[in-house]
């Protein structure tokens, strides 16, 4: 098989109905000055705690599932309404840092676009947001109240988290005449409008499923907190401030840009913690005591056992981060997938994606790997997992499971290097006695999504001023 770009679209956000992990504040100790927040997965029982959400335990692992296929099915809408090739417009400069920061991430749901919450605080004096993280995305957003007299004055009245940047004496409008208004954020669906010189810039962003989201954008201050304790300010952020919502959009408080775009909070935070980011998902069916985390800058390697490096191509598809793949092995023998299918100038190409749960392959790539399924799976009793449409279609009885049954899988680089999923991050558990593999058939052409639960038990560390990704097998706790 030749050789192909692969597309990372870390979405670690709450426009998705793939948002699956809550997060709060967590200190930990650890030196050199980090520390760590933890991810809280959408199904937890910590998120029952928490006054306003429709989040935590499903009444069944069934429900779980059927919620999950829900959350991924419009996650891919999303994506392939939003993979559009896109010219490589700028460079990451080469800035040295030595600190960390971790932000809080929770998890998403209903639209499409990610998949984690980020806690952080906004404004002169600051006040704390709870937004979607993601990787899709290049703007940063939240509800706001700018001049719109009565926007929110229901959900400012249940003391929710409306952001005034009239409060804030660092935020600056962009202005509607501006050439960054008419040119740079042309592609962020700025308006073309401008009624009066001292008018700020506009936006309207349209989501896959019919959500819209009306406001002007501006710059503002982002306070964060570094894993010493020390605070600092990430001056000159690029934020929305979003006044009219139409369509889905619940629980959270905006989104954190975390794309590949000059203007994204991902690229700005790069500037002041050494141009790296990374994120690192347990099973999701773990103990509550394992977290997840996601981090700017550099993470210590040196407890990991094998981190392998493969390029990572930036700008080619903004906002999406890129690798070249050569293939995909079972038990070692590589399958014979169509080059077409991993080629994005041919309608295809490779997503890894956070923010969709399970692992949408394309038919011809589909097809493949549950052929080199079907002699092990053939030991048991084929189930109907009935949970709507999108789901798995391989569902079996787990009497006389075991794991050793099963093949292995592994996605292999261009440049040698080979991510090794566990199994149970391809066979998984989707209810009381059931297996699944945990693939789904998507129409041809498209995208191809690897999803985050085949990335689990992996840390992910994307380096964008070296154009490097960074994996290896981690336990995800704070001792990493």
């Amino acid at each position: 098989m030749e050789s192909s770009i692969i597309f990372i679209f870390l979405s670690l956000s709450l426009f998705s109905n793939n948002c699956n992990f809550f997060s709060q504040v967590h200190a930990s100790k650890y030196n050199h000055g980090k520390v760590k927040f933890k991810l809280i997965h959408r199904h937890s029982p910590e998120l029952g705690k928490m006054y306003g959400t429709t989040l935590g335990p499903p009444s069944s692992s069934r429900e779980r599932i059927k919620q999950l296929i829900h959350s991924d099915t419009a996650r891919l809408r999303a994506i392939s309404h939003r993979l559009v090739p896109r010219r490589k417009n700028f460079q990451v400069e080469r800035l040295r840092s030595s600190n960390l920061v971790e932000l809080p991430m929770r998890s998403a749901a209903d639209i499409g676009t990610g998949q984690y919450f980020v806690s952080f605080r906004i404004g002169s004096p600051p006040r704390k947001f709870i937004m979607i993280a993601d990787t899709g995305s290049t703007v940063t957003w939240m509800k706001c109240k700018y001049k719109c007299k009565t926007c929110f004055d229901d959900r400012i009245h249940h003391h929710e988290r409306i952001f005034n940047p009239k409060t804030s004496r660092t935020f600056i409008p962009i202005p509607c005449f501006s050439s960054m208004c008419k040119q740079d954020l042309a592609r962020s669906f700025s308006l073309k409008k401008c009624h009066r010189s001292t008018s700020p810039c506009a936006y309207d962003f349209r989501y896959s499923d019919g959500t819209k989201v009306l406001g002007i954008f501006g710059n503002d201050t982002v306070i964060v907190r570094l894993t010493n304790g020390k605070k600092i300010k990430v001056p000159d952020v690029m934020i929305g401030c979003s006044e009219t919502i139409f369509g889905n959009f619940h629980e959270i408080d905006g989104v954190m840009g975390l794309g590949f775009d000059q203007h994204s909070f991902a690229v700005k935070a790069a500037e002041k913690f050494g141009n790296r980011f990374s994120y690192c998902l347990v099973d999701h069916l773990s103990p509550s005591d394992l977290v997840n985390f996601l981090v700017f800058g550099e993470v210590d390697d040196s407890t990991l056992p094998k981190m392998q490096y493969t390029e990572l191509f930036l700008g080619i598809v903004n906002p999406y981060y890129a690798v070249n793949v050569s293939g995909i092995s079972i038990d070692g023998e590589m399958l014979a997938i169509p080059s077409y299918a991993s080629d994005l100038k041919s309608g295809g190409g490779f997503i890894v994606d956070s923010g969709s749960s399970l692992t949408h392959l394309v038919e011809p790539v589909f097809n493949q790997v549950i052929a080199a399924f079907q002699a092990p799976i053939s030991k048991f009793k084929k189930l109907s997992l009935s949970v709507g449409p999108s789901e798995p279609e391989y569902c079996f009885s787990d009497v006389g499971y075991k794991e050793s049954l099963m093949p292995k899988l592994e996605v292999h680089f261009a440049d040698g290097a080979k991510l090794t999923p566990p199994v149970k991050s391809y066979v998984i558990d989707a209810a009381e006695g059931i297996k699944c593999l945990g693939f789904v058939p998507t129409r041809w052409p498209g995208p191809s999504v690897i999803g985050n639960i085949l990335q689990q038990n992996h840390l992910w560390e994307f380096d964008l001023l070296n154009g490097k990704l960074g994996f290896a097998p981690s336990s995800c706790t704070f001792d990493d």
